[in-house]
C-alpha cells in the first residue's frame, strides 16, 4: 500500500477506511474487509472507522450476501463501522414499500438480481416481495445514515450540492447528484468522499472530492480508501 498526499487532512491517531459501491460483489467485500483488518492490526490506529458509502444490492450476484455481511458489523476489533445509504437502498425501500414508480426503476436498474439473491421467484408480484425478504434486513437498510463527517471529510454516496452547507443538504441530492456535483470546483466545507458514479481509471482524487466507485460490478475492482493524517491510500479487490 502506497500513500500519497491528500486534499484533507484527520487528526492524529484516526484513520478511515472508506469502500466504494459494492452492488452484490460479496466476494470482493469479504477481501477488503480481511484486508482491512490486516492492515489495522499490522498498524493499529486510535481511532479507526470503516466508511461503507452505500449501494450493496443490484446487478451484482448476491446481494443478499452484502447486506448480511454488513449487518455482522466490525470486521475488526476496535473498529468503528458507518453504513450510509446508496440511491439502490432507496429505490429497493421504496419499492418494496408499495411505490409502483419504485418497483419498476429498481427492476430496470439491477434490481431483478437482487430479488433473485433473496430466492424471490420472478412470477411474485412487487406486493408479495416484501414477505419475501427477511424483515430485519429490509429495518437495517432503512436505517442507514445519508453522511457521515470526520475531520476534514465529509462522507455521503453521490456527492453534495455546491454552495449549500454541508448539514443543509437534501436527501437527494446525498443519494443522487451527478453532474452539478461532478463538474463543481468549489470548496464545499470539506473533501467529498462519494460514489455513485463509476470511473473506469481507478479512483479520482481532486481538491475537493474524491470518488471511489471504480465499477467492481462491471468486471473491475472493489475500492477501500485509507485516510490518515494529510495522507491516502488505495486497497483492491
Amino acid at each position: 500500500m502506497r500513500f500519497h498526499p491528500a486534499p484533507g487532512r484527520l487528526p492524529a491517531g484516526r484513520r478511515i477506511y472508506a469502500i466504494g459501491d459494492v452492488h452484490g460483489c460479496d466476494r470482493q467485500l469479504a477481501e477488503l474487509h480481511a484486508m482491512v483488518a490486516e492492515d489495522l492490526k499490522r498498524r493499529p490506529a486510535r481511532l479507526a472507522t470503516l466508511v461503507h458509502i452505500g449501494d450493496y444490492v443490484d446487478r451484482g450476484p448476491d446481494s443478499a450476501g452484502v447486506v448480511r455481511r454488513i449487518m455482522q458489523g466490525s470486521p475488526a476489533r476496535g473498529l468503528n463501522v458507518v453504513n450510509l445509504m446508496g440511491n439502490h437502498e432507496r429505490t429497493m425501500l421504496d419499492a418494496l414499500a408499495g411505490q409502483r414508480a419504485a418497483a419498476t426503476d429498481w427492476l430496470y436498474s439491477g434490481g431483478r438480481q437482487a430479488l433473485d439473491s433473496w430466492g424471490v421467484a420472478p412470477e411474485l408480484t412487487p406486493a408479495e416481495w416484501p414477505e419475501a425478504i427477511p424483515a430485519a434486513e429490509q429495518h437495517f437498510l432503512a436505517g442507514l445514515a445519508l453522511s457521515h463527517e470526520e475531520g476534514g471529510y465529509f462522507f455521503a454516496h453521490a456527492g453534495v450540492r455546491p454552495g449549500v452547507p454541508l448539514h443543509d443538504q437534501a436527501a437527494e441530492d446525498l443519494l443522487r447528484i451527478r453532474h452539478a456535483f461532478l463538474t463543481s470546483e468549489a470548496e464545499h466545507g470539506a473533501v467529498v468522499v462519494h460514489g455513485h458514479t463509476p470511473v473506469r481509471q481507478g479512483p479520482e482524487v481532486y481538491a475537493n472530492r474524491i470518488n471511489i466507485d471504480t465499477g467492481a460490478v462491471f468486471g473491475r475492482e472493489l475500492t477501500c480508501l485509507v485516510l490518515e493524517d494529510e495522507r491516502l491510500a488505495f486497497m483492491q479487490a
